[in-house]
């Protein structure tokens, strides 16, 4: 997988430089609330608390919902295909994300198996990190050798589905019904996550024609990982005031 060889010199202009959409979209995380992450409105939870029965589509809405204002999926994703040029590369990788977080998120509620949502959100940070340092090659020099960033995608993969398991088990589904608007869920995730791949596709189709993409790249690789660190703490720091 492509990766940046090496820091390139005078780092903090191509910072200046680096596109808006990306650096305000890891930005924004460094001001967001510990709580947010996988969060639900107050009226989804209710919804969820409450509702009975299958009930399709609303359950399809409300996991495209999640997946497109879910920060810390699309900065893994951005990551993910960063230095991805063709379809079959996008297609093979997100699938496996995609694989391993429908897996998580429906056996995890099916099963009534969750993790702290602090843990599981501050591994998703890492995973967010991990990416980033992948992209910004930094493995081979450090370790002398490259891990698999098919296998990494399906792990976080999986990761990413405990996260959002964890939030539904706390708002307690009903039992009636919960196989089907589970899979409900599933496909709105899906939907959520194609809607928020397409945006960063055309984002990136128009940031990769332009010459200065090679030299941005790095700029953007440090914010991302700035971005998943501080997910990270926010994270840890919640679970230790919490508990």
């Amino acid at each position: 997988m492509t990766s940046l060889p090496a820091a390139p010199r005078g780092r903090g202009m191509w910072v200046r430089r680096a596109p808006v959409l990306p650096l305000a979209v890891a930005a924004s995380l460094l001001w967001a609330d510990a709580a947010l992450a996988h969060a639900v409105t107050l009226g989804d939870k209710g919804y969820i608390q409450e509702v009975s029965g299958v009930h399709l589509i609303p359950f399809i809405y409300l996991g495209a919902k999640h997946m497109v204002t879910g920060y810390d999926h699309i900065l893994f994703l951005f990551g993910v295909i960063f230095f991805l040029y063709g379809m079959k590369q996008i297609g093979i990788y997100v699938s496996l994300f995609a694989i391993g977080h429908s897996t998580t998120m429906l056996l995890g509620v099916w099963l009534d198996f969750g993790i702290s949502s602090y843990i599981i959100d501050a591994i998703i940070g890492f995973s967010v990190v991990y990416k980033a340092l992948d992209n910004l090659g930094a493995f081979p020099r450090w370790f002398g050798f490259q891990p698999s960033t098919k296998a990494a995608t399906l792990i976080f993969g999986f990761l990413h589905g405990f996260g959002l398991a964890s939030r539904i088990i706390d708002y307690e589904i009903s039992p009636d019904g919960l196989w089907p608007n589970l899979v409900a869920f599933n496909v709105g995730v899906e939907i959520g996550q194609l809607l928020a791949l397409a945006a960063i596709l055309v984002v990136m189709r128009y940031w990769r024609s332009m010459a200065s993409f090679a030299r941005q790249a790095y700029a953007v690789n440090v914010v991302l990982m700035t971005a998943g660190f501080a997910l990270m703490g926010l994270q840890i720091t919640g679970y230790f005031v919490a508990t």
